[in-house]
């Protein structure tokens, strides 16, 4: 507790604090995140033909945000686009279209192009989620600035955040999680207008905002929100009689003010066209490892790529990996803090999501254990069942930042007579957090390298070629969760073309809505696949023929283009024996199919 008294330590401090204006030492701290921000995606700074890891889901999100800057450019619809998946397009509401963060950064991708206004929304992503959080705890739950920054920089820039960024823009852009939760938890002393209309209007914005940047990420913080909200009234009957007539009363303006722009954008991706039902893959597949709670992910100083590959489902749902001193450390401070409510409601949400991201069965290092996990008990419930497990660990990583920044605050505000024998216990704790801190330094997100679009298209070549209403074919014409080439080609293009395939969800077919990646394939589809994949040239009939002119109708076609692959040559003598010989153009070959397709 704060006293009166003030030791000479105390006083020479604030006099050198005083030195300096409080908006300086905030800019220095926002500055910090995103320095760091920008080392974290120094891979791709100056070489467009590098992607991060994932990289076919960086060739989605950059698509999204070129389809969100054309979208306002040209006046166009932007919850559906015909410029993949031609003839029948995509439902980009039902998809992660990722329209918040695209519409904003709509100067950045006309003056620079996709890949950087990708690179900057990572950016905006992992800095903007550790400022939000930076700005909440100093003013709201800690006293001193370093606590405060060194949890934000938790929220920010856990190895789960690193790994999500990489690829998933959605789950990465968690800026408005903070402002969100200051708005529904805030302290009240009535149901006044001022506890109520005008919190209650702000929030209904922002979850106007955060359905358009990820509805995923929503789900999880009402879930999260839920969970805390239940465990502190628990701990606090007292307060949480006395706090809830204004957060509900806030929550139900809020939800008014939601539905009014909501409520077309919703049917949209429910009813509207190429909506779907369910989900295309299997999301309790998606599980992590109860060691994966203590090992260091590959993107942190100490990681390694093989530990997380058997821990975790892939790279990118890196999302607990905490290491050994972060978990210890809050269980620590959960101990020494437990009388304070907001704590062990912390300590409960934090427990609770942990054991659902284990998913339906234990795994401990890779090995099953036949021990049914927490996740069973609600893997039936409508939302639910469309999360996936891992994700849930991400709720734990706002739950450790902010721990850690309490006891920071807590230690640091020990003053009075005792402060000078208390300063070794400061300089203590501030070096076990530091101990348990540097081994989750996250390194540049690591990159891989792709084939550049071809000359021909990105200069413009093709456009004398393609008509109003007809399409540009890439080879091979990948439809489903895979690197698509003409999801890239059209990104970096401005998205100047139409085509078909691409990576997206759509139903499996006019009469079923089921989910599935991509459309349906085609049977030449199929074939240029397996010859690109293989390097096996087939021995081709003339019903493959046929059905290749077939395909080319359906798809509306122009051109068909083959840029750089690593079997390039079998692919194209593979087309020329289906639609007679090609022509070389700047970056790769092409066939002028007008006349044959009508």
């Amino acid at each position: 507790m704060t006293t009166g008294t003030t030791s000479p330590n105390t006083s020479s401090s604030a006099t050198v604090g005083a030195s300096r204006p409080a908006w300086l030492r905030d800019a220095l701290v926002v500055a910090g995140y995103l320095g760091l921000a920008v080392v974290v995606t120094s891979g791709q700074w100056g070489h467009p033909w590098r992607l991060f890891h994932q990289a076919g889901d960086q060739i989605l999100f950059e698509w999204m945000l070129a389809h969100a800057a054309h979208a306002v450019v040209e006046g166009e619809n932007p919850l559906y686009s015909s410029g993949l998946n031609a003839p029948d397009g995509v439902n980009l509401m039902a998809n992660t279209s990722v329209l918040g963060l695209g519409v904003p950064l709509t100067p950045v991708t006309v003056l620079f192009g996709s890949q950087v206004a990708f690179c900057v929304a990572v950016v905006c992503c992992l800095a903007g989620t550790a400022v939000a959080w930076y700005v909440l705890l100093r003013r709201r739950l800690v006293g001193t600035r370093a606590a405060a920054a060194v949890g934000g920089l938790i929220c920010g820039f856990a190895p789960g955040m690193i790994a999500q960024a990489g690829a998933h823009l959605h789950i990465a852009a968690q800026f408005l999680v903070p402002a969100i939760l200051a708005l529904v938890f805030r302290p009240a002393t009535g149901v006044t207008r001022h506890d109520v209309w005008r919190p209650g209007v702000g929030l209904g914005l922002l979850l106007v905002w955060q359905v358009f940047i990820g509805e995923e990420v929503l789900v999880f913080l009402a879930l999260a929100a839920g969970v805390f909200a239940l465990a502190y009234a628990l701990a606090d009957r007292v307060a949480a009689r006395r706090l809830a007539p204004a957060l509900v009363g806030r929550l139900a303006v809020a939800a008014g003010v939601a539905a009014v722009p909501l409520a077309y954008p919703l049917w949209f991706q429910f009813h509207g066209p190429q909506h779907y039902t369910g989900m295309a893959f299997a999301t309790q597949g998606f599980q992590l490892d109860v060691a994966s709670f203590t090992a260091s992910a590959r993107q942190t100083v100490l990681g390694d790529d093989w530990l997380p590959g058997l821990l975790s489902p892939n790279p990118t749902e890196e999302n607990s990996f905490f290491g050994p001193g972060l978990l210890v450390l809050a269980v620590v401070i959960v101990i020494w803090q437990w009388r304070r409510p907001l704590v062990r409601a912390l300590a409960a949400a934090g427990v609770i999501f942990a054991l659902l991201s284990l998913g339906d069965e234990l795994r401990v290092d890779g090995v099953p254990t036949g021990i049914p996990g927490p996740y069973r008990l609600v893997g039936g419930v409508p939302l639910l069942d469309l999360a996936v497990p891992a994700r849930f660990a991400l709720i734990c990583v706002p739950v450790l930042g902010v721990l850690v920044a309490l006891s920071l605050d807590r230690v640091r505000a020990a003053r009075g007579p005792s402060a000078a024998p208390g300063l070794p216990v400061r300089l203590l704790w501030a070096g076990a957090v530091a101990a348990a801190l540097l081994p989750l330094i996250p390194t540049p997100i690591r990159v891989v390298s792709v084939a550049p679009v071809p000359a021909f298209i990105a200069a413009g070549g093709w456009r004398p070629l393609v008509p109003p209403g007809r399409t540009v074919v890439a080879v091979p014409p990948v439809t489903g969760a895979a690197r698509s080439p003409v999801m890239l080609w059209s990104a970096r293009t401005g998205r100047g073309f139409a085509a078909p395939g691409g990576y997206f969800i759509g139903p499996s077919g006019p009469d079923d809505p089921a989910a599935r990646w991509g459309a349906p394939d085609r049977p030449t589809s199929v074939l240029l696949r397996q010859v690109a994949e293989t390097g096996a040239v087939p021995v081709l009939s003339d019903a493959d023929r046929r059905q290749a002119v077939e395909d080319l109708r359906h798809w509306r076609a122009a051109v068909v283009v083959l840029g750089q692959l690593e079997h390039g040559d079998p692919v194209r003598r593979t087309v020329d024996d289906l639609l007679g010989p090609g022509r070389p153009v700047d970056g790769g070959w092409l066939w002028d199919v007008r006349d044959r397709v009508g």
